[in-house]
């Protein structure tokens, strides 16, 4: 039974998944969009929206907590030097989920993670 387990699973073991939920929060922030099955980008929609609310206040400490999850130092430079100002006023829903036909090959639910103006 899944009694009291959080978030999805994407079929992969702990490590895995962290590792690819890493790759596609850096590859957000380095394109400022994501194209990818619907799963994964209601998964990586959570961790997004926490980086940008750590970004809004540039100090050193959430600076490191940024290089822990994301592989990229210019992802990292850019998520504190454009996101954080640019949603420095809105208290939070930053990104938006659109829903876009069925992958060809498999039928596969697709989805766009974008940001909100």
């Amino acid at each position: 039974m899944r009694h009291l387990r959080k978030g999805k699973t994407l079929g992969r073991t702990k490590a895995p998944r962290e590792a690819l939920m890493r790759s596609l929060a850096t590859s957000f922030f380095l394109r400022g969009k994501l194209k990818s099955t619907k799963v994964k980008v209601k998964a990586l929609r959570s961790q997004v929206e926490k980086m940008i609310t750590l970004a809004k206040k540039d100090i050193l400490h959430n600076r490191r907590q940024a290089f822990k999850v994301l592989y990229d130092d210019l992802a990292v430079k850019k998520l504190f030097e454009v996101y954080g100002p640019k949603y420095k006023e809105k208290k939070g829903g930053y990104t938006r989920i659109t829903k876009l036909p069925p992958r060809l090959g498999d039928g596969a639910e697709m989805a766009v993670l974008e940001l909100v103006d």
